[in-house]
């Protein structure tokens, strides 16, 4: 699941639909590429406090479809708080995340890169696993093999 997960948000590089919902689009990374529904929060900030985050270490990078926390914060819809933000790990170090646009870096980049105006820089918090990611998770009503 993991591996589909990371193929379909690489394929996104680019795609400007997704600023501002870093979180949906990792959830609609496993999602649309594996016919499944996420049990997820409402931004990745509470996201990030539903797993017992790992900490981030360059020697040994999270695996492949680990989800990457970092806080943050900003005003979304006339509302400013800590919305945090979340890229899916495509194993090598590096994340795909919706940014201005999807992109890839590496995880440590993702703090220095400029945030939209009003918003801290992101900090990396840590990650959390596929296994953790996919607990829950549910066949979507439409999938064919439910």
């Amino acid at each position: 699941m993991a591996a589909r997960a990371v193929a379909w948000a690489t394929a996104q590089h680019g795609n400007p639909d997704y600023t501002l919902r870093c979180l949906a689009f990792v959830e609609d990374a496993y999602e649309r590429s594996n016919a499944i529904e996420l049990q997820g929060a409402a931004n990745a900030a509470e996201s990030a406090a539903l797993y017992a985050l790992r900490p981030y270490d360059r020697a040994t990078p999270p695996p492949a479809g680990a989800y990457v926390f970092y806080a943050c914060g900003g005003l979304v819809d006339g509302v400013q708080r800590d919305w945090g933000h979340v890229g899916l790990a495509v194993g090598d170090g590096s994340v795909v995340h919706a940014w201005d646009v999807v992109r890839i870096d590496d995880a440590e980049v993702v703090t220095v890169l400029q945030p939209a105006p009003g918003w801290s820089a992101p900090r990396l918090m840590g990650w959390a696993s596929p296994t953790d990611v996919l607990r829950g998770h549910a066949p979507r009503d439409w999938d064919a093999r439910s």
